[in-house]
């Protein structure tokens, strides 16, 4: 009989809640921290970030072991996730549960640390991970479904600091979306021979021949949609510099994409990380920069 150490044992759980690929937890912190920053008008309450920033790393955790559990019977017929510990039978389904309902009440219990606004809507943003896994059963834009899981950092990071939740930070929140939609078919580029195959359904398989395009006009809505916003809330010259940085970051992955490599659109979905920092630091040198002036509500 096989003797699997402890070490071999965290490792499986390590790359069942993705840690040895930080990416997705580094595409749901950037809009939160987007939110943080613009809630507080650039000066956040220090044990707030703590929280969202741990919570972030809690909830992307347990979101990859339920939608591994999801996928389980589909992975190992997929060639991206075929080895993954779920795939393989490494890890029991029971372990896996007993896993994600841990790294949840964590985060739910760090959560409890705030008001209750931000509680409440912490229910929705549980729903919105739990749903996700299954909308590609039946739904073909489930990186839109995606884009709204990923971006409610956003607000729930003005319910935290300002107890409500005005219309600006809801039009950041959609313009969102659209940069989910455009990396996440990015990410769904490298699985569509095998995603069609199996018969799910992608933004991928949905665009068909204009997924190049597609992805580039949602890089575009984003994009365009910060900056109006941006302007209609009054924000600085740093913050548009951040925006045109992350264009000609969105504009450079069209060379990654226009073949439709596996290795290509997997390094364009990577590159946007630098999409979303380049953003917060504008964010960040907008409000350190800014000469007084009267402020323009973001409502």
């Amino acid at each position: 009989m096989q003797i699997v150490t402890l070490r071999e044992r965290l490792d499986l759980y390590e790359r069942l809640v993705r840690l040895d690929k930080p990416i997705g937890i580094l595409l749901l912190l950037w809009p939160t921290l987007w939110g943080l920053w613009l809630s507080s008008y650039g000066s956040p309450n220090i044990a707030v970030v703590v929280v969202f920033v741990l919570g972030v790393a809690l909830m992307r955790s347990a979101g990859c072991v339920v939608n591994d559990l999801a996928d389980r019977d589909f992975d190992p017929q997929v060639e991206r996730t075929k080895n993954r510990p779920l795939a393989t039978r490494a890890v029991s389904v029971g372990e896996a549960i007993a896993l994600a309902a841990a790294l949840a009440a964590l985060a739910f219990l760090l959560v409890l640390q705030l008001n209750a606004l931000t509680i409440q809507l912490s229910f929705v943003a549980l729903a919105l991970a739990v749903i996700y896994p299954f909308m590609k059963r039946f739904f073909w834009l489930p990186q839109a479904w995606l884009g709204l899981s990923f971006g409610f950092g956003i607000p729930m990071a003005f319910a935290a600091h300002q107890n409500g939740i005005p219309p600006a930070a809801w039009w950041f929140y959609a313009a969102h979306v659209f940069w989910t939609i455009a990396y996440d078919t990015q990410y769904a580029m490298v699985d569509r021979d095998d995603d069609r195959r199996i018969g799910m359904k992608t933004s991928a398989i949905l665009f068909g021949r204009f997924d190049v395009a597609l992805t580039m006009v949602c890089h575009a809505l984003f994009l365009g949609g910060m900056a109006l916003i941006g302007y209609l809330v009054n924000l600085g010259a740093a913050y548009f510099l951040g925006i045109a940085v992350a264009s000609v970051l969105a504009g450079s992955q069209y060379l990654m994409i226009r073949t439709r490599t596996r290795e290509g659109c997997f390094k364009a979905f990577l590159h946007n990380n630098w999409i979303g920092a380049a953003i917060f630091v504008g964010i960040l040198l907008d409000f350190w920069l800014r000469i007084p002036m009267p402020w323009i509500e973001l409502s």
